[in-house]
């Protein structure tokens, strides 16, 4: 009888300890820039799985009660920069990456010096300083689309030497700041740049730049020094009246070719391209825009 007892004790016990599965690592691949992914789903996920009762000495502490007995002061307080709220229960941590996405925040929070990847769009970020990424080493890709800001300090990205990927689109800039030299994506669609608002030496290092998104800004003219790396350059929708032979190609070299250049889009510009067929002798493909 006792031997029973044991087994049938066994057979009960086994399936409470059953491990849960592990989490999913998240796919970098979703949240490539012009793919719009809600958090709603990663967000519930990540809830779901560790707001599951917590069993200690036999009772059940859920994940909100224990958070509040570690510091209610903290839950209370507004998620601005200034805050002790730790960044990774105001956003969502997984593997080397940060999302701030949609919460409302007014300043970039502190990261973990890790971090490789942050998503902060659609927030309230009026400015970025130089001190928001002077530990962090590790970033090699960073989206602040859809926030207010008006004011980058020129040091916030020129020390993030493996940063990649930059999207500032949707923002309220008039000028750029000084870009990172491993740069190969920078988006700043739908701001306020003109064309006194980026150095002329500004991409001239860039050699790795090959997506350069400028549309909808206040251009009066395409930017200088084009590095020789670039493949797509958007410039729909500024001021663009006039450009010159040596805007895309070299006036003194009719040998020469773009040969890594692939689309430029110029429409909605007040220019006739007909006008400058010269300036496009180098180009494989004209661009789009108006000719005539």
């Amino acid at each position: 009888m006792e031997t029973l007892q044991a087994t049938f004790f066994l057979f009960v016990f086994v399936p409470l300890v059953n491990p849960a599965p592990p989490l999913q690592q998240e796919s970098l691949q979703s949240y490539e820039y012009d793919t719009d992914v809600s958090m709603g789903s990663l967000t519930q996920q990540d809830y779901e799985m560790q707001s599951k009762d917590i069993r200690k000495d036999g009772t059940n502490v859920s994940l909100d009660t224990s958070l509040m007995l570690q510091s209610d002061d903290q839950l209370d307080v507004p998620p601005t920069k200034d805050t002790n709220l730790p960044t990774c229960l105001l956003c969502v941590c997984l593997s080397g990456s940060v999302y701030c996405e949609e919460i409302d925040i007014e300043a970039v929070p502190p990261l973990p010096k890790e971090t490789a990847y942050l998503y902060a769009r659609f927030n309230k970020i009026k400015r970025i300083a130089a001190s928001d990424f002077a530990d962090i080493t590790t970033l090699r890709r960073i989206d602040f689309s859809g926030n207010r800001i008006e004011e980058i300090e020129d040091g916030a990205f020129s020390k993030l030497l493996l940063l990649e990927e930059l999207s500032l689109a949707e923002n309220r800039l008039v000028k750029l700041p000084v870009l990172p030299p491993k740069l190969t994506s920078l988006n700043a669609n739908q701001n306020r740049i003109k064309s006194r608002g980026i150095k002329a030496n500004a991409f001239k290092k860039l050699t790795n730049l090959a997506y350069l998104y400028l549309g909808h800004n206040a251009l009066e003219s395409v930017p200088l020094n084009l590095p020789e790396s670039l493949r797509i350059l958007h410039l729909q929708y500024n001021n663009i009246t006039s450009i010159t032979d040596d805007t895309f190609c070299k006036s003194n070299n009719t040998r020469y070719i773009r040969t890594r250049m692939d689309e430029i889009r110029m429409e909605g510009n007040p220019i006739v391209l007909a006008k400058h067929v010269n300036a496009f002798s180098c180009l494989r493909m004209l661009p789009v825009g108006t000719y005539y």
